[in-house]
């Protein structure tokens, strides 16, 4: 075997044990066209002692799930925010992945299908009945962490996106704290000084289901709680860098034109999700699965067949 082709797959020891069993879907049929091409597998933890093997740089390709990948010659692969719904990708970044490059052209998706789609999904992924609104009339920010930090992929802290929010619309505004998030202490004094000037934001701890209902628009750094919406018809505001960007409301630049366009902010959600999900992913489930997979490692250059 070459060793030009070799591969190494770098994986938590639950997702190594079912792919060396056989019983992970998208990794059988990722390893499958592998395979068919040519390549050796491996498949290794990922603790230190395994990413040091990654960062050897000793010519073999790599595969990643949900880290960045290390060395010249690794991938990074995991779920489009659902299963079965998957991307293999050069960066760990969402808005470097080719669905976030590539136009959205809602002329070319069959609008009778994608309404069929979304319906499946919707009642797929919110199968319990959701609550009925209690009160309407304010935005919903779901936070995610590091609330007083303003990192590259931001046009702002959140803790600054929720006081932009608070001066460019008058309605209520929720956010809500992650709950799986560590919040440090800055983070919760800087919220506590927000809520003490502004009675009208309230920050609760999770509460998803109950909010999206009632919510006018999710108003989100990138969480993907703003995808999610809009199989429910919630217009998205983003104030940093995303994959999903295209239907979104756009804060990044000028926060104050996003907020003047949100009253009439009405984008096609049924076809936006069929392309994103159905033409852009790869979709395990699927016979053409392998096709989508072939697709991808060939964009980023590796060697298949």
């Amino acid at each position: 075997m070459a060793k030009d082709l070799h591969l190494r797959f770098f994986l938590d020891p639950s997702l190594r044990a079912s792919a060396e069993a056989g019983r992970h879907n998208f990794i059988g049929k990722l390893s499958n066209v592998l395979r068919q091409s040519g390549f050796e597998i491996d498949y290794c933890g990922d603790d230190e002692a395994a990413l040091d093997l990654a960062r050897q740089d000793d010519g073999a390709f790599a595969m990643f799930h949900m880290r960045a990948p290390i060395g010249p010659r690794a991938l990074v692969f995991r779920r489009v925010y659902h299963y079965p719904f998957w991307a293999i990708e050069p960066q760990a970044e969402r808005w470097h992945w080719h669905v976030a490059r590539t136009p959205f052209r809602p002329e070319e998706i069959d609008p009778e299908e994608a309404a069929r789609f979304v319906r499946f999904w919707r009642k797929k992924l919110f199968a319990r009945p959701l609550p009925a609104p209690e009160g309407e009339g304010f935005l919903y920010i779901p936070l995610q962490g590091r609330l007083t930090e303003h990192r590259s992929f931001q046009s702002c802290a959140p803790v600054e996106m929720i006081a932009r929010v608070l001066a460019l619309d008058p309605r209520p505004v929720i956010a809500t704290l992650h709950p799986r998030e560590i919040y440090t202490p800055e983070d919760h004094a800087a919220l506590d000084a927000l809520v003490a000037r502004h009675p009208r934001l309230t920050v609760p701890t999770g509460g998803m289901d109950r909010l999206f209902p009632a919510c006018d628009a999710v108003i989100t750094e990138n969480s993907s709680v703003a995808f999610n919406g809009f199989l429910l018809g919630k217009p998205a505001m983003i104030f940093a860098d995303i994959d999903f960007h295209h239907i979104a409301l756009d804060a990044r630049e000028d926060a104050a034109a996003a907020f003047a366009a949100l009253g009439n902010h009405r984008p096609d959600y049924e076809r936006y999700l069929y392309w994103f999900w159905q033409v852009m992913a790869i979709k395990a489930g699927r016979a053409e699965a392998e096709g989508g997979i072939r697709a991808a490692l060939t964009r980023a250059g590796w060697p298949v067949t």
